[in-house]
């Protein structure tokens, strides 16, 4: 999952293996299409190199998220993480450093859907509007073997579903349901900035209203 924000590494610097930049696969390759492999053994060296791979990779391209089959791989291990900027003001949102997850799991917690813009590393200079859902509980194993189980709102919630439909042959725009808010990043842009702008002069329309006097 693609984010511009500044990268940070400290979950690299704890796995002190020599690390490669992996070539992203595009949206159409065959590896893309398909459910990925349950991974055996997290704790294998092959495991933990793959990871280290795509950390390195991740931090190249300033990302929120990859996973495997993203980088020719087909099995279901991806990473992630939460920059403060995207955290919303509910309570139980917070950041969250880069997490390695495999095998993951993912249940909605309730019926909510949240739609947000998401771009792709496999889909790229495109962006969309994609229905999530709001909560979801995640589980899965960290590289140590050991199990990790999460809720999640907002961001990370998101970036959770979203590479997580990686590891079943599902790109984000196999999830939206309108096509015309799918396009070029730089035209989608400027939609949300029309968007934006409009919602905001009618909001002042209304306020004003408001405040004017009836005149019998």
């Amino acid at each position: 999952m693609k984010l511009y924000a500044p990268f940070t590494r400290p979950l690299r610097l704890a796995i002190f293996l020599p690390m490669a930049i992996l070539k992203i696969a595009r949206m159409g390759h065959p590896v893309l299409k398909a459910r990925a492999a349950e991974v055996e053994d997290p704790t294998a060296p092959e495991v933990r190199a793959l990871v280290a791979d795509m950390l390195e990779t991740l931090a190249d391209i300033d990302g929120a998220g990859l996973a495997a089959p993203q980088v020719h791989v087909p099995r279901r291990v991806v990473i992630f993480r939460v920059p403060a900027e995207r955290v919303t003001e509910r309570e139980d949102d917070s950041p969250l450093g880069l997490t390695a997850l495999i095998n993951p799991v993912i249940e909605p917690l309730s019926n909510e859907i949240e739609r947000g813009w998401e771009g792709c590393l496999s889909v790229p200079g495109m962006m969309g509007e994609v229905p999530r859902h709001a909560e979801v509980r995640y589980s899965g194993f960290d590289l140590d073997g050991r199990p990790i189980q999460r809720s999640a709102v907002g961001f990370h919630a998101r970036v959770v579903q979203h590479e997580c439909d990686h590891l079943d042959g599902l790109l984000y725009p196999m999830r939206m349901e309108d096509l015309t808010r799918f396009g070029f990043e730089t035209e989608m842009r400027r939609l949300i900035r029309d968007e934006a702008a409009a919602a905001a002069e009618a909001r002042e329309a209304a306020e004003l209203e408001r405040e004017t006097p009836a005149v019998a």
